[in-house]
């Protein structure tokens, strides 16, 4: 337990950071737009493709399909299970029903996830499939999940189409095509990075660091914008850190994936709730107040619940 807690405790201390610093005054809401911009759409990227480049776990088509297949279905499933969970908290359809069960049903698989998987998982992989894992995940957010939100039928397909999205699928057409970004030196027996490689992995080592203090910096904006309710705050801590961490380190028990694909759930299985619904229920008519607080409650909540889940995932799968 307490090598868990060290190797998640730096991503809290920098999101605290940043928190304290918006709060004094230091940090500015007008500059998180050009910095997020910059995160999501160049040093994320970069992160991604070098991650992956080089990593065997992504190099079977098999191993792909049960990344993106699982991410995918145990997102859809958080959904059902959190539209449950509001029936029986007497949330209504107009009054916050569709934003718990989105909410709730999906958790943070970015900037949080990816340095506690590579501060837990070092060397094995794990890294490269937690992106592949995204994919299914984003793919899951941009369809059944606008369709709850909204009410409505029609996907929002363009939306698919970002950085990191194209930054997983050029990266494996990568992989597949055996291009690594590496050379060997005259003399050297071991391959070292070439120039590209070495500009891209320059540019992703900024993107989680920069991603999580600015992170911080807006939990610590959202914090007191909202009357806070009990059913918001206790449900979504319920579902979140308590009923979908055990359907997801389930699933990484008795399902036949990929080693890798296993530590990423262990992982996932801890994560607080995403950002990505608060814009969701602000784009189609949902209630951001109740996103906001499930956010702001989650991840408050889950400082002290993240090493017991990722504690007793790993003993309970032998990791």
């Amino acid at each position: 337990m307490v090598e868990v807690v060290r190797q998640v405790m730096p991503v809290y201390l920098l999101m605290l950071l940043g928190a304290l610093l918006r709060r004094i005054g230091l940090t500015r809401r007008e500059h998180d737009d050009g910095i997020l911009h910059l995160v999501f759409h160049v040093l994320y990227p970069c992160f991604i493709i070098d991650k992956i480049l080089g990593s065997d776990s992504v190099r079977e088509v098999s191993s792909v399909a049960w990344g993106i297949g699982t991410g995918f279905s145990l997102t859809v499933v958080g959904f059902g299970i959190a539209w449950l969970v509001a029936s029986l908290l007497r949330y209504e359809r107009g009054n916050g029903k569709r934003t718990f069960a989105l909410s709730t049903g999906v958790q943070n698989f970015g900037y949080t996830a990816i340095p506690v998987v590579e501060q837990i998982w070092v060397g094995t992989g794990a890294i490269a499939m937690l992106f592949v894992h995204n994919l299914g995940v984003e793919v899951a957010i941009w369809s059944v999940g606008v369709m709850l939100i909204s009410g409505e039928r029609k996907v929002p397909w363009r939306r698919l189409v970002n950085g990191p999205m194209v930054a997983v699928i050029l990266g494996l057409g990568l992989v597949a095509t055996g291009w690594e970004g590496m050379r060997i030196p005259p003399g050297a027996e071991v391959a070292e990075p070439g120039v590209l490689r070495t500009v891209l992995r320059w540019l992703g080592a900024g993107a989680f660091p920069v991603a999580i203090f600015i992170t911080g910096s807006v939990v610590m904006d959202l914090i007191g914008t909202e009357r806070p309710t009990w059913r918001a705050t206790l449900g979504g801590i319920v579902v979140r850190l308590a009923l979908l961490p055990a359907l997801i380190l389930a699933a990484a028990r008795f399902l036949p994936a990929p080693e890798a694909l296993d530590q990423v759930l262990i992982v996932q299985a801890a994560m607080p709730a995403a950002v990505t619904p608060i814009l969701l229920a602000k784009l189609y008519g949902g209630r951001p107040a109740v996103a906001v607080e499930i956010v702001v409650s989650t991840t408050v909540a889950s400082m002290i619940t993240m090493p017991l889940v990722l504690a007793l995932g790993r003993a309970w799968l032998g990791y």
